[in-house]
């Protein structure tokens, strides 16, 4: 069925159909309720509705597309693997040529040391490896007590059962508890939070010694691992973490042999100007955890990248083997996509175009916070940011979000957050028309409110 073609009575079947037969992932009835959008077409950071209606994705779809819609460069590398192969599993002593391939390439960007991969479908399950993989490591190293988890306040890691277990937002958790035991929470350590005239250092210390704290009153010896996203996402606003927090949790997790994760689902591949956002600290986890523009959000894909210290454990012999995996974890097609699309980030050199769209963005909206008063924060890197309003009691993000869509943008909005993360290949024009509809349209919700 051509899209284009369809008449009105096919479109309004689509929209019926939609609604009965299809539950959404974290469905808004609110917004359903003035009926579903559906988008049939992409290219470059625009989207098409069933109307033919054009949109900026200002959201890099759910923050993957980050090389733009429709690029022909993986659409060839997946017809071609396609042809070739189209699946099969990596289970038990089976690879692909692509996924051998892919690991190789991980290994020369990942930092550090992190260079053994453990493919699966998405962020949510890269992380339920990432704890199941600690908790073995403890077992094989013959500390089976090492259980808990250290997770953060207001930190999202998936919504699979063990995923929300380490989650520190409440939406995500109140109708699933209890939940898996051992999980046990940190404060968050964001760097706008510190109290006047304490400096980001002092703040990081203050932070790293509440950890510590924790870490001595839950006994060191039952912790596996920690679990933390270095630059936390789209739900908290990426607040920055304090000045040397990020070393301080290195060394307290090497000190007491605990297991540090990093959830760089969100964050990874360019986003925040460099590869990963751990780079601008210079520290690396024992495990990192990737998925969204990891395959440009061509097809799913996830993993758990750990270092051969790590996966050395599992490789002892007949029984010590990683006992986790799933049918399509590093899918054949999915794994030649995603090298096609690490290909595109190097070679249109979009991690410095990240880096440099950054700059302009945080200049922009500073202007944009000095000018309307209803802006409380401004806070991001790279190509993530939040502008954080305070109406005073008055709602207006969604009010600024269902404005930009009238005018032709995808504005996300958590609350009164307003996360920008588009693309990588993202223009100057399009940036500056990004700042000046959201200057347009926080003025027409506070005429609306006022109304």
């Amino acid at each position: 069925m051509k899209t284009t073609d369809l008449t009105d009575e096919q479109k309004a079947a689509l929209r019926r159909d939609a609604l009965f037969y299809v539950i959404p992932h974290f469905a808004s009835n609110e917004s359903l309720a003035h009926g579903p959008k559906i988008f049939v077409r992409g290219e470059g950071c625009y989207v098409y509705d069933l109307d033919g209606n054009k949109y900026f994705d200002s959201f890099a779809t759910l923050l993957t597309t980050v090389c733009g819609h429709t690029r022909p460069e993986v659409t060839e590398a997946v017809h071609e693997q396609m042809q070739t192969l189209e699946f099969f599993p990596n289970y038990g002593d089976a690879f692909t040529v692509p996924l051998v391939e892919l690991a190789r390439k991980l290994a020369q960007v990942m930092p550090g040391e992190l260079a053994v991969s453990f493919f699966v479908n998405s962020g949510s399950e890269a992380n339920e490896s990432a704890l199941k993989m600690a908790r073995q490591y403890h077992v094989a190293c013959g500390q089976p007590h090492r259980y808990k988890v250290i997770a953060r306040q207001g930190s999202y890691h998936a919504t699979t059962l063990g995923g929300i277990s380490v989650t520190g937002l409440p939406w995500f958790r109140e109708y699933f508890e209890p939940l898996i035991p051992g999980g046990i929470f940190a404060p968050p350590a964001r760097d706008h939070e510190r109290p006047a005239g304490v400096s980001s250092a002092e703040y990081g210390a203050q932070c790293l010694r509440q950890l510590e704290e924790l870490i001595r009153f839950e006994s060191p010896e039952t912790i596996s691992a920690m679990i933390m996203d270095p630059l936390p996402g789209s739900n908290s606003g990426y607040p920055l973490p304090p000045e040397g927090y990020l070393a301080g949790v290195r060394r307290l997790c090497d000190q007491y042999g605990i297991i540090l994760i990093f959830d760089e689902v969100q964050t990874g591949f360019g986003k925040t100007g460099k590869w990963f956002f751990c780079e601008h600290d210079g520290v690396t986890p024992d495990v990192m955890t990737i998925g969204k523009g990891f395959t440009g959000g061509f097809i799913p894909l996830g993993a758990a990248v750990t270092t051969a210290r790590i996966a050395e454990v599992f490789r002892r012999g007949p029984g010590t083997e990683f006992r986790s995996g799933s049918t399509y974890g590093g899918h054949t097609v999915a794994c030649a996509a995603t090298l096609a699309n690490l290909d595109l980030i190097e070679r249109e050199g979009l991690v410095a175009h990240a880096a440099e769209m950054g700059g302009y963005f945080q200049e922009r909206f500073a202007a944009l916070r000095r000018k309307h008063a209803v802006i409380n924060d401004v806070r991001g890197i790279g190509l993530l940011w939040a502008v954080v309003l305070d109406g005073k009691g008055v709602a207006l993000g969604s009010r600024v979000s269902d404005w930009c869509y009238r005018q032709g943008m995808i504005l996300r909005n958590n609350g009164e957050i307003l996360v920008i993360a588009p693309s990588l290949i993202i223009t100057r024009d399009e940036a500056e028309w990004v700042v000046e509809l959201m200057d347009r349209a926080i003025t027409a919700a506070i005429e609306e409110a006022a109304s």
